[in-house]
């Protein structure tokens, strides 16, 4: 079976995490964290949510805050 670009991409980044290599943006500290690791191998071979989307990925909390309140038990779900 063949690998395509992305997951050549991401097998090599996951291989620097696990010999301790890969660096966290361009600083010095190494990457501890394996879903840290898994994170930038997604974003660098372009499969990462935020990529896909084209930009930031809002979080369920900001938008419950810009939607308004929902009563519990009634139908209204305005702003106050």
């Amino acid at each position: 079976m063949k690998k395509d670009k992305s997951q050549k991409k991401i097998s090599k980044v996951m291989k620097e995490f696990k010999a301790g290599e890969l660096n966290i943006g361009k600083s010095e500290q190494k990457v501890k964290n394996p879903k840290q690791a898994m994170a930038i191998a997604l974003s660098e071979a372009g499969k990462s949510k935020m990529m896909a989307s084209g930009g930031m990925v809002k979080s369920s909390k900001n938008k419950a805050r810009g939607a308004g309140i929902a009563i519990k038990g009634t139908d209204f779900k305005g702003v106050f």
